[in-house]
């Protein structure tokens, strides 16, 4: 390949910015980021629900490289984290190198040219020696599956795309889920509404948040001293690691979370009806534990309703129950994830010999250390199957995987190699490993989680620490890989 092979990364979040800075402190230039919003963000730009924040520390949840002294709270909100990646863009110059309003359809191999095409949603065709993508897996709202869903006459609205210019004081409003977006915005609305009513098909693990302002002395005690925040950075991350243990071997250990949980709740709650229905029968940590220090106080309010009954539809002025129940609703609020497990959709990526990768991962989606595909030569996945955390920083596992990448570019700028593809039986080895590994995990005891796809199969999480995927993907290893030369062409 030529010295310098261009490279095209998809999405300007976490990942694809990470990817972008650290291309450009190799000296390497000949990049595109595509991005079909009109700012940087990824999540942090379309998730701007009120109350939208992180259930991990600012100062972990942030480049290595980029160390922020100012972060003003432990958990940081939305508006912040989205300064912060704009803040990176525009300092490491990154702006020049970003197409917005670019939506990827599609991207195909040119095997006899060892080349990407890359369709677009208008119709444009954009070449590229390497394809990286850096789509995450919470960037496609998931609606749910009810009759009647285009019925409703109000105004209705998913909480990844909130509607600001609604209209909410003094409404009637129907919230559909109770997952970790439901109780970020709930307490933000409930003294807004007129009535509130919630509906929960099964109740969530919430804890409460060690939340706090840093105060003006600490954030000028880490902007003077670098290593007081390097070893504040270095024990957040050694606290949320040692919680690797309880998801992944000795799920005993989450036990004192549940006591946590419970005890809030009585805390906190005055209906004992509403207790009783919100406390999960699930084990703690099957699905994503959430932290809240307003949401029981939320759902006790007199004024909001509860409802554990099935939705039997949709209707033009409100949802009806199967017990009959009609709950009136002016606006109606989808708190219902994200399609997790979809990744890349919509994208139609097509490979080697005309491979779809929704072919390739007709039984769950699997890719080599969460990065590379068999019979997708040169593309790279950040943020792909098996990497995402329930118990650290994502960041961290972004940083791991472009370092992994940046060897993969490295190796393509060799003028004798035309194209890396991970071998299939590489391949398959570490999937088998990683779903063995999942199989006595927390998220394999029986509950029903956006981790696990249709068919039960895990194609979320990564089983274990976050410093053993560091040193799995420390050093690329070209025996994984088959490498054609420029004389194979």
């Amino acid at each position: 390949m030529a010295a310098t092979p261009h490279i095209v990364i998809i999405g300007t979040g976490f990942g694809g910015l990470g990817m972008a800075i650290r291309l450009k402190q190799a000296g390497i230039e000949a990049f595109t980021l595509l991005e079909k919003a009109d700012a940087v963000g990824g999540t942090w730009r379309d998730n701007r629900y009120p109350g939208a924040a992180c259930d991990v520390e600012s100062h972990l949840y942030s480049f290595s490289f980029e160390p922020k002294a100012d972060w003003s709270r432990k958990f940081a909100r939305q508006p912040e984290i989205l300064a912060y990646l704009k803040d990176c863009a525009a300092k490491y110059q990154l702006y020049t190198h970003i197409r917005f309003g670019v939506e990827v359809a599609g991207a195909a191999f040119d095997e006899t040219r060892a080349r990407w095409q890359i369709q677009t949603a208008s119709g444009e065709t954009i070449e590229a020696d390497i394809l990286i993508t850096a789509c995450g897996q919470l960037n496609q709202p998931a609606y749910p599956n009810i009759p009647g869903i285009e019925d409703f006459a109000g105004i209705s609205f998913h909480s990844a795309r909130w509607d600001h210019d609604a209209e909410l004081a003094g409404k009637q409003v129907a919230v559909i889920g109770t997952g970790a977006s439901a109780i970020q915005f709930v307490p933000e609305i409930v003294g807004e509404v007129g009535r509130l009513a919630i509906f929960q098909r099964t109740g969530a693990w919430v804890v409460p948040k060690p939340d706090g302002i840093f105060s003006l002395a600490a954030r000028r005690r880490f902007a003077r001293l670098p290593v007081l925040r390097q070893l504040y950075r270095a024990g957040i991350y050694w606290k949320n690691e040692g919680r690797a243990l309880a998801f992944t071997r000795w799920s005993a250990l989450l036990k004192p979370f549940a006591l946590l949980a419970r005890r809030a709740t009585r805390r906190q709650m005055r209906d004992a009806d509403k207790r009783a229905r919100l406390v999960p029968d699930y084990p703690i940590g099957c699905k994503r534990i959430l932290m809240s220090n307003e949401w029981y106080p939320a759902v006790d309010a007199a004024h909001v309703d509860l409802v554990t009954d099935d939705i039997e539809r949709i209707e033009a002025d409100g949802v009806r129950t199967v017990d009959g129940t009609r709950y009136r609703a002016d606006v109606l609020i989808y708190g219902t994830g994200f399609t997790a497990t979809d990744f890349l959709a919509p994208m139609r990526i097509m490979g080697r010999d005309g491979l779809e990768l929704n072919t390739a991962w007709r039984d769950g989606a699997r890719a080599y250390k969460g990065i590379a595909v068999s019979g997708f030569p040169n593309f790279f996945m950040l943020y792909g199957p098996n990497t995402n955390l329930a118990h650290n920083s994502i960041i961290f596992m972004l940083e791991s995987q472009i370092t992994y990448v940046l060897q993969a570019v490295e190796a393509l700028r060799d003028d004798h190699i035309r194209s890396l593809e991970v071998r299939r039986d590489r391949e398959d080895a570490f999937d088998a490993e990683i779903q063995d590994a999942l199989e006595n995990t927390v998220w394999q005891s029986g509950c029903n989680s956006w981790y696990v796809n249709a068919d039960g199969r895990n194609t979320v999480n990564w089983p274990g620490f976050t410093f053993t995927f560091r040193r799995a993907t420390a050093h690329l290893d070209l025996a994984d890989y088959h490498v054609t030369s420029a004389s194979d062409m």
